[in-house]
């Protein structure tokens, strides 16, 4: 094979396809290496340029993106912040120190300071708003809870909603009636407060007041015109059964004998302590207070008044056990059942009725009748008259 022709030969770098460099081509390839380095030199230079420039700007970036994350979560901080706290309303975030330093002053009972803060203007705005972290109420609530009379009755004095609610919408006077504190009752009941709380709410005081088994709370609820035969709005389950939580059921399951005469007395419905016939209608098998009283074993004296509060005693469906205590009470029940009432009985029964029909059984005393017949109205012993 014949060689190729020397001219034919590739040039280039050397050991790219040549062997023999002559000494001008060696010069002329040196000075192309150092442009072709300088080129290389210039353009690492300029990529680490943009490369700094690029890191420096990324960093500003990154920078600006962590401080608008910052103030996106503060923001939401806020936020959460409200919604745990029940949506406070824009006026109670803002005034949150002026409410809490009213607050505080209630809580330490300082019924001076209370007044010279709710003279000013800044503090009288916030006197209805709830405040601080996990603080449910108004400051009025506040006072109720500790049973702080005088700053309630400052509270009062300027301006304070007499029923405003809670997160749980209790009012003051429910807050009052659980803790047990019948001078703040009174002062609120004085005050012109709903004696039967917020509508809004599952209880109400009077069930509170005759589970608790407090009588001369009860008692001042029921003169200043409580509903006696209340109920919650929640109907407990037992046995598949539906049964009535009001007033009357829940003194006579917690033995409270006071109390369960004491709603009697001001017109508790003797039968099924409701006069709702809707809601009765809506019931399978309602219990009467009568059979819920021979289930819990409750002494006679419930079921004797019961009958003489005129209970149909031909409602409950009775079931016989082994107790002495629920004998009794069947054996009484048997004799109402097979005897009628004495003529007296029968009296005092339609007088009661119609008073309470016309929403004047608290008006007992005021009738303009012999003492002794008052007396017997209200189911109490009188001294026999001796000729």
């Amino acid at each position: 094979m014949d060689p190729v022709p020397e001219e034919r030969m590739p040039c280039g770098l050397p050991g790219e396809g040549t062997d023999k460099v002559e000494g001008s081509d060696k010069a002329n390839i040196a000075e192309g290496s150092q442009s072709v380095a300088m080129a290389l030199s210039n353009t690492r230079g300029q990529q680490c340029d943009i490369k700094c420039n690029v890191e420096h700007n990324t960093s500003t970036t990154t920078k600006k993106k962590e401080k608008r994350e910052d103030e996106g979560s503060s923001c939401r901080g806020h936020i959460v912040a409200g919604s745990m706290l029940q949506l406070r309303t824009s006026e109670e975030v803002e005034k949150s120190c002026e409410i809490s330093q009213l607050r505080q002053a209630v809580l330490q009972n300082d019924d001076r300071l209370l007044d010279e803060m709710l003279c000013q203007e800044i503090y009288k705005k916030v006197i209805n708003c709830r405040g601080g972290w996990g603080i449910a109420g108004t400051p009025l609530h506040a006072a109720v809870s500790k049973g702080h009379l005088s700053c309630l009755q400052v509270l009062l004095a300027h301006g304070a909603l007499v029923d405003c609610v809670d997160v749980k919408a209790q009012t003051p006077l429910f807050a009052a009636v659980r803790a047990k504190y019948l001078e703040c009752v009174l002062a609120l009941l004085g005050a012109g407060a709903n004696p039967d709380g917020n509508s809004s709410n599952n209880c109400s005081p009077v069930l509170t007041a005759a589970r608790e088994g407090d009588v001369q709370i009860l008692m001042e609820l029921l003169k200043h015109g409580a509903e006696v035969n209340s109920r919650s709005k929640v109907l407990l389950w037992t046995s598949s059964a539906r049964v009535s939580s009001g007033p009357l059921y829940l003194a006579a399951v917690y033995g409270h004998m006071e109390c369960f005469k004491m709603l009697l007395l001001y017109g508790a419905d003797p039968d099924y302590n409701c006069t709702d016939a809707k809601l009765l209608s809506s019931i399978k098998h309602p219990k009467t207070v009568l059979e819920m009283c021979l289930r819990h074993g409750c002494g006679v004296e419930y079921i004797q008044l019961l009958i003489d509060f005129g209970a149909n005693v031909y409602l409950p469906t009775l079931i016989i056990e082994k107790s002495t205590k629920q004998n009794e009470a069947v054996e009484l029940l048997l004799r109402e059942r097979g005897n009628p009432k004495a003529l007296t009985s029968q009296c005092r029964l339609a007088v009661r009725q119609h008073l309470q029909k016309i929403n004047k059984i608290h008006c007992l005393e005021e009738l303009e009748m012999p003492r002794s017949l008052i007396r017997f109205l209200q189911h109490k012993p009188f001294a026999a008259t001796v000729l």
